[in-house]
């Protein structure tokens, strides 16, 4: 899985309720809708200023805050292909990976607001084509890879009606 973008940088405790607020996500059921509103408090162009297969990047901790799958599915929805982060709250991490939403995890320092990223989660390499530096990454684990490449553990189940590991 190759993933390619440019980077809209935040910093360390970015809660659910950032990326998508309540005040949206409780009055529509529409991820396409609850898209146009995903990191608002934090940069209110930000829906305006994304292109398909861009990364947001961020701190420690980041999707800490509820454990409603709004905020990833909120995130896929307005076309991001990955979130990188020092290190991600543990809910929002298995939301994620079950809704094909793929997280990077990484010393994030070297990344800067529009530097452009190419990722290859197969590999396990993030090379930041702005700096012309390569950043390690903490490998995601097969089984993990193989429920992102499916994309996310519903249409997994749906591909083999059962959970098919091997």
């Amino acid at each position: 899985m190759d993933l390619k973008g440019q980077v809209h940088k935040f910093g360390d405790d970015v809660n659910t309720d950032y990326i998508i607020s309540g005040r949206h996500k409780f009055k529509t059921l529409d991820m396409k809708e609850l898209a146009k509103y995903v990191m608002e408090d934090l940069d209110p162009e930000f829906y305006n200023k994304v292109k398909a297969g861009d990364f947001i990047v961020a701190g420690s901790n980041f999707g800490c805050g509820s454990s409603r799958e709004q905020a990833p599915l909120a995130i896929i929805n307005a076309n991001i292909s990955a979130v990188v982060a020092k290190s991600f709250a543990r809910i929002f991490y298995r939301n994620c990976i079950n809704t094909g939403l793929p997280l990077i995890e990484c010393d994030t320092e070297q990344i800067d607001e529009g530097d452009e990223l190419e990722v290859d989660l197969q590999k396990g390499v993030l090379y930041n084509r702005s700096k012309g530096i390569e950043i390690a990454i903490t490998p995601l684990p097969d089984v993990m890879l193989k429920i992102l490449s499916d994309g996310g553990l519903v249409e997994h189940f749906k591909k083999y009606g059962t959970f098919n590991f091997d």
